[in-house]
């Protein structure tokens, strides 16, 4: 063997590309940035998808009742989850499954959350933050507010307020510099701004009724009683997220990359969902999941811990070849693979010393191969088998995916978990392969549009040709 081969190679993934190849990238990108833009909750992810993949000729569970080879189906759960199949080969010889979630850290607003400072002469509204936020990050910047109210009347509300360049946006109030010396200077990073401080600024205006105790409360409830036809208590039946106000953008004089909120996981929501959209002839019967509540350890209904995978599987099964009982349905996980689509944190060129640079990923280097999750000594982990990372790793270097590997940091710093060890509870051989980010977890996460593009293909790749 030649000296040039015994090293391990990664290179820049922009190395090389071609002009039509450059041209597929960046028009790919722009699908994803408008994606981005419009599915900023998981409700909205699922409706842009669902509506994606009716273009594409998938049909809803509902009006399916047997399948054939190139059967193109989904199901929806709770307008928060979605599974999206292709059947291919023999379903009792397993499947090709890639999973990724679709919510993304942000903040709830209180159930009773509209509240009136007097001494500020201000209305504003109560939050809760969802994940992992540094909160610092949210004041201070423009806010939209995305979600759905159940009125008293049982009727529903759909509302986006601060996208629209007619429209207000919100914002979280913090101190000037002058004032911070003997109140936030003093406190650690973490506790720069305190949970009870994300309070969003909605409305400054008094009601004309002088006697009204809370005037400014009362015009907004007015204002939004007038527009949307809520009174205070449709709040208790509502969810409200705060969000980032804007469209995702390009970053950089090249526009090489996508800044932008909601990247984790969105990113590999998008690019596994158009990569099974694109399958031709798989080899097996592929799906896609799509879930929810992964920033919060994957609990509730709508989740990876959910029956919802079982339900979905063994629907296939019963679809294809009849049946679908308990040992059926574990056989056939047994014999499926998967993906966990879950980006991975790049190397912050302000913050190099977090990472063990010799195994931390870099944008712009292809899809991130994340043998294990979890912390410290790999608690909370899935921590996949030699024999699949190679299976993996030869499936990548024989179609032309730029991958690399990665870890979240430095051993006793970094760490963090995704969907793997759920789907892996089932038997299946499972990996985590996402692309990597720079700022993960703030308002505005960025990535490389190469590294978008080749986790589109591997993710395509392996639903199609894995076996």
């Amino acid at each position: 063997m030649a000296r040039k081969d015994i090293k391990m190679k990664v290179k820049c993934a922009w190395e090389g590309v071609k002009r039509q190849e450059m041209r597929n990238i960046m028009e790919f990108a722009k699908g994803y940035r408008k994606f981005l833009s419009i599915a900023k909750t998981e409700r909205e992810a699922i409706a842009e998808i669902k509506k994606i993949a009716e273009e594409k000729g998938f049909l809803p569970r509902e009006k399916v009742k047997k399948v054939r080879k190139g059967s193109k189906i989904y199901w929806i759960n709770r307008e928060k989850c979605m599974a999206l199949a292709v059947i291919g080969g023999n379903v009792m010889d397993g499947l090709n499954i890639v999973a990724a979630h679709v919510d993304s850290p942000r903040l709830d607003l209180k159930q009773k959350p509209v509240y009136e400072d007097k001494d500020a002469c201000v209305a504003l509204f109560k939050t809760h933050y969802y994940g992992g936020i540094k909160k610092y990050q949210w004041v201070n910047i423009p806010l939209a507010i995305h979600g759905r109210i159940i009125r008293k009347d049982g009727s529903v509300l759909d509302i986006v307020v601060g996208e629209s360049d007619d429209d207000p946006v919100f914002t979280i109030t913090d101190l000037l510099p002058h004032l911070a010396r003997e109140t936030q200077n003093k406190r650690t990073l973490p506790e720069g701004v305190k949970g009870e401080e994300l309070n969003v600024l909605i409305g400054h205006v008094p009601s004309d009724d002088e006697d009204e105790k809370e005037r400014v409360k009362t015009r907004i409830l007015e204002l939004l009683n007038e527009k949307y036809g809520i009174v205070e208590e449709d709040f208790v039946s509502a969810e409200i997220e705060v969000v980032p106000a804007g469209k995702a953008r390009d970053v950089g004089f090249d526009k090489s990359m996508i800044g932008g909120y909601g990247q984790d996981d969105r990113i590999c929501a998008y690019t596994s969902a158009m990569a099974i959209m694109d399958v031709k002839n798989p080899i097996r019967t592929c799906v896609v999941f799509l879930f929810d509540k992964e920033e919060i350890g994957s609990e509730s209904n709508t989740s990876a811990q959910s029956s919802f995978i079982e339900d979905v599987i063994a629907d296939i099964i019963d679809m294809s070849v009849g049946g679908g009982d308990y040992l059926t349905l574990r056989r056939v996980f047994t014999k499926s693979a998967a993906i966990s689509a879950d980006v991975n944190a790049a190397v912050n060129p302000n913050y190099k010393d977090v990472h063990e640079l010799m195994n931390a990923a870099k944008i712009g280097h292809g899809i991130v191969i994340t043998k294990f999750t979890g912390r410290g000594g790999k608690y909370s982990a899935n921590d996949a088998h030699a024999e699949y990372v190679g299976k993996i790793r030869k499936l990548f270097n024989d179609h032309g995916i730029a991958w690399q590997v990665g870890e979240l940091g430095k051993v006793d710093i970094g760490g963090g978990g995704t969907v793997a060890k759920y789907l892996a509870r089932y038997n299946m051989d499972i990996i985590d392969c996402g692309p990597s980010l720079i700022s993960m977890h703030s308002p505005f996460e960025i990535t490389s549009k190469v590294d978008l593009y080749h986790s589109y293909l591997a993710y395509r790749t392996f639903l199609e040709k894995f076996k």
